[in-house]
């Protein structure tokens, strides 16, 4: 059941077999082995593509409740040693695993050294039950419905340049100015602002356009333009000085980084101890942005 879900959730041997640490041709044989035993087919391979028969996705759902099942089973005889053991699958946005998630993690695991952690750093929106994640990492103003959600810090959106620009070009007295500024935006160029109490959100005429925000907060720091981007791509380079925030008292974005999880995972200690520890290790983070 474990090489077989694996299978499903890489869509493909060669991966599964690298993340279970076993061969391409054990997995083949397993996946050969169950089916037969079974008396159905699973899996349909062509050369270019694997997906599952009918039955085959349904039986992959049975397969996740029943590891998972295992899983919390195991782990209610480790914490009984006041050890967290297992594996973790989290999935977490590119820049911010990167730039906040990593040193967070790596402490956990340092305090709990028998525990293992399945890390997919991914943009898009994964499934989290259907691809058996433990807890995913989101930036969001809503939270998904039915899960869990620990909010773990806001992720305001901060507009800034470098002080080179500001001595060239001047400081934006209001976001209807910026038609008169050089600008460094993301792909969709339509910034949210409060104007006199309202929401407004305003197009603008990039100079350059990415969708990499530290190239965008790199850009800003090179005296390109002004940029609007969540706080901890720009935090540290407003520590050091080389950008300076503007448009203060115009902030609209009222995003969150939260730690989501599905209900039936309350149960699981390693998934609340980490939710636990995520909260409490960002919470220095939550009072630098209120400051």
């Amino acid at each position: 059941m474990k090489i077989f879900a694996a299978v499903v959730k890489s869509g493909n041997f060669t991966t599964a077999a690298s993340q279970l640490g076993i061969s391409k041709q054990l997995v083949s044989r397993r996946i050969m082995e169950l089916e037969s035993r079974l008396g159905a087919r699973l899996l349909l391979r062509t050369t270019r593509k694997l997906s599952t028969t009918e039955l085959g996705r349904e039986f992959y759902q049975r397969c996740l409740n029943i590891l998972q099942q295992v899983d919390e089973a195991e782990q209610a005889v480790a914490s009984s040693s006041g050890e967290l053991r297992g594996l973790l699958r989290i999935s977490a946005p590119v820049s911010f695993a990167s730039m906040m998630l990593a040193p967070a993690l790596n402490q956990f695991m340092q305090l709990h050294p028998k525990l293992e952690l399945a890390l997919d750093v991914d943009n898009r929106l994964v499934d989290v039950v259907g691809e058996g994640y433990d807890m995913v990492i989101r930036i969001t103003q809503q939270p998904d419905e039915g899960m869990v959600a620990r909010r773990l810090m806001d992720s305001p959106l901060v507009y800034c340049c470098s002080p080179a620009y500001l001595q060239q070009y001047g400081e934006p007295a209001s976001p209807l100015q910026l038609g008169l500024h050089r600008c460094i935006s993301a792909r969709s160029a339509e910034w949210p602002f409060i104007v006199n109490g309202e929401p407004l959100k305003l197009m603008v005429h990039p100079v350059l356009r990415s969708n990499h925000g530290e190239v965008m907060c790199a850009a800003a720091v090179a005296g390109l333009g002004i940029v609007g981007l969540p706080w901890f791509y720009v935090r540290e380079a407003l520590q050091r000085g080389e950008l300076v925030q503007v448009l203060r008292g115009f902030m609209g974005d009222s995003s969150a980084v939260y730690a989501l999880y599905p209900q039936h995972r309350q149960s699981s200690l390693m998934v609340r101890s980490l939710a636990d520890f995520l909260q409490q290790w960002f919470s220095a983070d939550r009072e630098k942005i209120a400051n």
